[in-house]
């Protein structure tokens, strides 16, 4: 039976079987290398993580890692679901917003570029070059074990 015999008898159209929303977008080569060398580097270092962190559960806003002992929040540039905006201001605005409500809920936001040129945004979050992280890691891991211990008063009386 074709389309239009099937309309008169049924009041319906057929079924398409062709689906209309468009696949997921991959995730890119340098971004998986860029993941993959970032979370070796927290293995090796034993810094506590977890990965795709949704910081506040009204939203679907993840980041890639959370670093729970400096309530650091990772981004690395190129995932998966930034799916290429196509230049809509309203979309870039939005994905913004998330990196001003962690910073009002305590945590610092650091964006690792996968890219290899990108510009640096001075009014955003700390920026990383991916072939980096894991001397920015060290740092950060050679800060806390230099630094003072912040449970003991510096002004005991003894």
């Amino acid at each position: 039976m074709n389309a239009d015999d099937y309309f008169w008898q049924t009041k319906k159209r057929p079924l398409k079987t062709k689906s209309r929303s468009k696949p997921l977008p991959k995730a890119k080569e340098r971004y998986l290398e860029a993941e993959e060398d970032f979370e070796q580097a927290l293995i090796v270092l034993e810094i506590k993580y977890e990965k795709k962190f949704q910081f506040k559960t009204t939203k679907h806003w993840r980041f890639d890692f959370h670093l729970i002992e400096h309530r650091i929040l990772v981004e690395i540039s190129g995932g998966p679901w930034s799916g290429g905006r196509g230049g809509k201001l309203a979309n870039k605005a939005w994905s913004l917003d998330r990196y001003d409500d962690a910073a009002e809920m305590g945590f610092t936001v650091v964006r690792l570029e996968s890219a290899e040129r990108y510009r640096i945004d001075e009014f955003g979050p700390l920026q990383v070059e991916a072939n980096f992280a894991s001397q920015w890691l060290k740092d950060l891991k050679r800060q806390i074990f230099n630094g003072t211990d912040q449970t003991i008063p510096a002004d005991r009386l003894n």
